[in-house]
């Protein structure tokens, strides 16, 4: 994630609550907005993947994933 790209999604988001946003400026934020999810969805599943369960019998295991 890029700070300027955060920095512009914060001025879109205020320009859009003082005064309104054009189609473009819509489309820019909407892009953004995705983009910004997607990494943090990447960041937050390349975390989860790290993390290991001890069992009640002392043995680890990945944490998987629900099905």
């Amino acid at each position: 994630m890029d700070k300027d790209m955060i920095r512009r999604i914060n001025e879109l988001a205020r320009k859009k609550k003082e005064a309104g946003l054009c189609e473009e400026e819509l489309a820019e934020q909407a892009a953004l907005r995705a983009q910004y999810l997607q990494a943090f969805r990447n960041s937050l599943e390349a975390t989860l993947e790290h993390i290991w369960i001890e069992n009640e019998d002392g043995v680890y295991e990945k944490l998987q994933k629900k099905q």
